[in-house]
């Protein structure tokens, strides 16, 4: 380790240049809190991500408040962040189009549909079948391009259902095809259970590829339930995706899916790609003080292996 607190760079070959890091920590993170954090945190939270050079910070979720209290101040927290500047991508969560209005009411640019590559998760997750939720979200992509409104489509359980087991292949290639047909810029493949391995990554990417979905509009999302997060996140690259999302901190699981722990830490990302050479834009020693602040807030330690260490490391 350098003095700075930064691995040696050491680059390899076949990984792309610069990785963005779409950052989940505000949305995904802390819709997993049992507590209410207050507005204010939350918006100094983002605030503090954008300084440590994350560009793409995922703000909040327009869900109906009786399904995620924890979001239910969106209205009140998307306007505390108009100072970030054109630069800081606030990507929110909808999940239908009264979630779509909501957003859009208040000048939402990226807004993003959450489904399921499952039957049973779709169920529990959506109360719809899996194409009952493609239906759903047909009218809620359409409106926001004709608003020129960026949308992400995430599709959870890719690799691996609790109630299910094993997914195939070709059923999240089915979904994912659906919803990039939709009309969706990009998609973010959830390993929801973080069950994924680097040769089934692989897999699934080749398989999307010969579907006829470009590598370029794939993000990965990997929970880190069975220590593989940044083996298969390293896959990914070696494949050439170029977005991948994290947590600040590690914060956050799925409220849905009581065996998902958390997700992929933002530090230990970074600490990954800095000594692989791959620029972020992302200062590790900001970004691990934010999270050590927002650990503070929260009452406890940040799961995050990079943040203690670094934290502890004087």
């Amino acid at each position: 380790m350098t003095a700075a607190g930064l691995p040696m760079t050491v680059p390899a070959p076949g990984l792309p240049a610069r990785v963005r890091i779409h950052e989940v920590g505000a949305r995904d993170g802390l819709q997993n809190e049992k507590s209410v954090v207050p507005t204010e945190v939350k918006a100094e939270f983002v605030r503090r991500l954008a300084a440590a050079g994350l560009t793409t910070i995922e703000a909040t979720s327009f869900v109906h408040p009786k399904w995620v209290p924890q979001l239910a101040d969106a209205e009140q927290l998307f306007p505390l962040l108009d100072g970030l500047g054109e630069e800081v991508a606030l990507p929110v969560l909808v999940p239908n189009e009264r979630g779509l209005d909501r957003a859009l009411a208040l000048g939402a640019r990226r807004i993003a549909v959450f489904g399921s590559a499952t039957e049973t998760f779709a169920a529990r997750n959506l109360n719809r079948t899996v194409d009952e939720s493609l239906a759903m979200f047909e009218p809620v992509v359409a409106r926001a391009k004709a608003a020129g409104v960026h949308v992400r489509g995430y599709l959870s359980m890719c690799f691996g259902d609790p109630w299910e087991g094993a997914v195939p292949v070709a059923q999240v290639v089915r979904v994912a095809k659906a919803l990039e047909d939709l009309g969706c810029d990009e998609l973010s493949l959830g390993d929801t259970i973080g069950v994924a391995t680097p040769g089934h990554v692989t897999a699934l990417l080749a398989a999307l590829n010969e579907a006829g979905v470009p590598t370029g509009t794939i993000g990965v999302h990997f929970h880190d339930t069975y220590g593989q997060a940044l083996s298969n996140t390293l896959a990914a690259l070696q494949h050439g995706v170029t977005t991948v999302d994290a947590s600040a901190g590690g914060l956050g699981g799925c409220p849905y899916a009581k065996s998902a722990t958390g997700n992929l830490a933002t530090e230990d990302l970074v600490w990954m790609l800095d000594g692989l050479g791959v620029d972020t834009g992302v200062d590790l020693g900001a970004l691990t003080a934010t999270s050590v602040w927002m650990a503070e807030q929260l009452g406890r330690p940040s799961p995050s292996r990079t943040v203690r260490a670094l934290s502890h490391k004087e």
